[in-house]
Formats: C-alpha cells, sequence, structure tokens
C-alpha cells in the first residue's frame, strides 16, 4: 500500500485538476464527467477506498476490478464495461501512463522514499532501551527501533522505517520504506526498500513509473550480503516468516516470498514474483515476472523460470522444465549423439 510514512500525498485534489495536468498526447478517450470529484492518494484496486484513484490495464485486473471501491479507476477501453457504478471511469488509450502521471501530480518526486518521505524536522526517532548504535549511523526521522536491536557502523535507516526487536543490521546497510519484525538479520550492504525497477514507453522515453510501496520483513528473516530488496510499485514486497536468502540476490517489486524459503546467491526474482511457502532455490536461478512457484517446490541452479508452476515442482534448466523431463530428453539426446538408436 501507498504509506504516507514514507510517501507524502499533495492532495487531496480534483479529478479535474489531474486531468488538466496531462499533456495533450495523454488526453484520455472519455473522463465521464470528471468535475470535482476528489482525489486524496492512490492505491491497488483491491484496497482502495471512494477518494483514491487506481489502475486497471488489461483483463487479469478483470476481477480487482468488478469489486473495487475506488472512486477513480485509470482504464483500457476493453476494461471499460467492467468498471462499477460506484467507480469514475477514466478511459485512456494508455492507462500506464496517464495513471504514472496522476502518482507523480499527487506524490511529487522530493516527497517521497529516499529523497523525501516524512517531513525533515519530523518526530524524532524512537529508539526503545538495550539497542546498540555504531558510529556513522542515520537515523531519519519516525524511525522506531526496538529493544536488543544491534545497528552497524555507516547504516542509514530512513525516515518512518521501523525495526522489531532483538534484529542484527550489519554495517553499510541501507533500509528504507520498510517495516522489520524481530529476530531478523541483515548482513553488510544489504539494500532493501529501494526503488523498483518500473518503465513505461520501454526503448524510447523509458519514462519511469513511481515506486510508492513498502517492503514487509516478518520475523526471523535473514538477508545475505549485497542483497536487494525493492520496494513495491503500489503494493508491498514481502519476505516471509524465517526465509532465508543468501549474497547477492536481487528481488523485484511486488514479490511476494512465502514462508521458510531458501534462495542461494546470485538468484534474481523479477517484479511480482511469488514463492509459496517451503520453496528452495539454487544459486543463479532467474524468475520472470508475475508468476507463482507452488509450496514445497525446488528450484536447482542456473534454472530461469518462465511460467508457473504448481505445489511440489522439481525444476531445472533453461528453460525451467520439471526435472524428470529434463532428465528424459538428456538421455535421449545422449544415445543420439553416440549412435545408438535404441
Amino acid at each position: 500500500m501507498v504509506d504516507i510514512r514514507f510517501h507524502l500525498c499533495s492532495g487531496p485534489m480534483t479529478l479535474e485538476a489531474l486531468l488538466g495536468a496531462l499533456p495533450p498526447s495523454l488526453a484520455p478517450i472519455d473522463d465521464a464527467g470528471a468535475g470535482a470529484q476528489l482525489v486524496s492518494g492512490a492505491e491497488e484496486l483491491s484496497v482502495a477506498g471512494p477518494q483514491h484513484v487506481s489502475l486497471a490495464a488489461h483483463r487479469s485486473y478483470i476481477e480487482d476490478l468488478r469489486a473495487t471501491m475506488a472512486g477513480v479507476v485509470v482504464v483500457s477501453a476493453d476494461l471499460s464495461e467492467h468498471v462499477p457504478a460506484t467507480s469514475r471511469a477514466v478511459i485512456a488509450e494508455r492507462p500506464h501512463e496517464v495513471f504514472a502521471a496522476f502518482l507523480d501530480r499527487l506524490y511529487p518526486r522530493g516527497t517521497r522514499g529516499a529523497v523525501g518521505g516524512v517531513e525533515a524536522g519530523g518526530a524524532e526517532p524512537f529508539v526503545e532501551a538495550g539497542v546498540t548504535i555504531g558510529p556513522n549511523v542515520v537515523l531519519g526521522p519516525g524511525v522506531e527501533i526496538g529493544s536488543g536491536t544491534v545497528i552497524g557502523a555507516n547504516t542509514v535507516i530512513g525516515a518512518g522505517v521501523a525495526i522489531g526487536r532483538d534484529c542484527i543490521i550489519a554495517g553499510n546497510c541501507s533500509i528504507d520504506c520498510a517495516y522489520l519484525g524481530s529476530n531478523v538479520v541483515v548482513h553488510a550492504g544489504a539494500r532493501i526498500g529501494s526503488e523498483g525497477f518500473g518503465w513505461l514507453d520501454l526503448g524510447r522515453t523509458n519514462r519511469k513509473i513511481p515506486q510508492l510501496g513498502r517492503v514487509i520483513v516478518q520475523d526471523g528473516v535473514e538477508i545475505g550480503a549485497n542483497t536487494t530488496i525493492d520496494r513495491g510499485a503500489l503494493g508491498d514486497t514481502v519476505i516471509g516468516e524465517g526465509t532465508k536468502i543468501d549474497n547477492l540476490v536481487q528481488i523485484g517489486h511486488n514479490c511476494h516470498i512465502g514462508r521458510y524459503c531458501l534462495i542461494a546467491a546470485q538468484s534474481g526474482l523479477s517484479g511480482s514474483t511469488v514463492l509459496e511457502d517451503g520453496v528452495l532455490m539454487g544459486g543463479g536461478v532467474g524468475t520472470a515476472g508475475h508468476l507463482t512457484i507452488g509450496q514445497g517446490s525446488v528450484v536447482h541452479g542456473r534454472a530461469a523460470v518462465t511460467k508457473s508452476w504448481p505445489a511440489n515442482s522439481k525444476l531445472i534448466g533453461a528453460p525451467a522444465q520439471d526435472i524428470r523431463d529434463f532428465w528424459r530428453e538428456a538421455a535421449m539426446l545422449r544415445r543420439m549423439s553416440k549412435g545408438d538408436k535404441g
């Protein structure tokens, strides 16, 4: 969700004002009589309220669109019939770009994330008794740290971040737009809550999509050295309880990692990858975005996962396939290369 601890909204403002700030190239096909409809922020369809603007740009949004409580929905023409009567539709040829322009207007760059967040001079950090803070540590306004936690030298904790009890945050880390539970270990050089890699108009203008979500790290998680976990675009990136992440891992925006997963070094998860509970991932694995790997699955090293897989899958290869099919094909190729047609 868009959390005002990290991203300040310049609203409320009227939908008419938002539309008036759009460049002519993004003028909507139909704004359904924008008028004085007030918009106080942006949210995902599933959690938006009557003063939120939300986005529905392709068919995967249909169920959430039909049920949304959003006051305004930016929508493509082919989905406009699914907008509920309680929402005002803004129909656009390029809905993603219109929505990104709304986000830039509602959450100006200087007020969000590492460069903004809670206003300068805001609430003093709240540090419980028994916290150990190393040299040259920077704590932003509104930071909260629980007792027994250790913060290593040169680490920067951004405005509004909350860290639970008995955590170990090593030196030279940066944590922004995040909530960490208790008994979390973050090794040296990790980056949590940095902007996700989201772009529009690819290969032409490469227009940035504002990244306004959070990172939620549950209890007992361990995060390896120089690992990067990006915050969500609108929703959250979530790391489930007891999960262990090795060094040099990249976790993209809006990924949801279940409980008690193991992710080995140099793996990369593209945005909106879902790992269900207990997934084991070998070194150097890569995933395409917007896919799910089912509970208890094992993904062998260097696999490239390009689609969703059910629970208890055993995957290997690039593109990844069921391990039995992989070894069957390998055996067949071996026989063919030796001239054995039997």
